[in-house]
């Protein structure tokens, strides 16, 4: 059985669902969430599973997160990067606090946790690495131009890195949803957008796949886990 796997936004409506899936073949599962996110949804998920509050976008909480990891038995074999957020606004009408609130929320708290897990993978020799896009990264805006700007840089992001990590044996991947039959989600959308809105129970599947050894050839890509949306 695989070591410790870390799941970056264990909260919200992706979150306690990544974790149940790498549950499964991981002895242990560390859900980190920001200090005024609940996760009381992780608590009946498994034994297996710790729970810690660091605030994602700051740099240094993350290196102490990353600090207490290291004390901790077993290696950190698989970390996914599910935090984020979402504002509309078009560029013409963007605030600039809501366009940092964006870059915070969806491409600082990857960029420090990818930097964090890839220098330990490296240094091991193994690991896997799964951010989470948007299809709005690639497709536009949609009225959220902060946000697809955001998603696309994670995107990026996760090519840079693998490139640079491809003689390590550490692979970066991301999943791209569209959207997703969250709570959140549920409160604005139709009947028929709510048929073919994606679970994430099926996106976590995605994610433990791209986590496991059945993956060991994909590094660098972004997979499309839209469904019929």
């Amino acid at each position: 059985m695989p070591g410790t796997a870390v799941v970056c936004g264990a909260s919200g409506g992706l979150g306690p669902a990544v974790v149940q899936a790498l549950a499964v073949d991981h002895a242990r599962v560390v859900g980190v969430a920001s200090p005024r996110q609940s996760m009381k949804s992780l608590e009946e998920i498994s034994p297996r599973t710790q729970r810690e509050r660091v605030d994602l976008a700051a740099p240094d909480s993350v290196e102490e997160l990353w600090k207490r990891l290291d004390g901790m038995p077993g290696s950190v074999d698989a970390v996914v990067n599910v935090t984020g957020g979402f504002s509309g606004g078009t560029v013409i009408k963007s605030a600039p606090a809501d366009v940092l609130r964006m870059l915070q929320l969806n491409l600082h708290t990857t960029w420090w946790s990818c930097r964090a897990a890839a220098t330990r993978m490296s240094s091991a020799g193994r690991g896997a690495i799964v951010n989470v896009g948007s299809r709005s990264a690639l497709v536009g805006g949609d009225g959220a131009a902060a946000y697809a700007v955001a998603k696309a840089a994670v995107i990026r992001l996760t090519e840079v890195l693998a490139d640079e990590l491809k003689n390590t044996g550490v692979r970066v991947n991301a999943v791209v949803p569209a959207v997703i039959d969250t709570p959140a989600n549920r409160s604005w959308m139709k009947p028929d957008d709510l048929a073919k809105a994606v679970t994430p129970q099926a996106i976590a599947d995605v994610i433990a796949f791209l986590c496991s050894a059945q993956a060991s050839v994909i590094s660098g890509a972004a997979v499309p886990v839209y469904g019929s949306f």
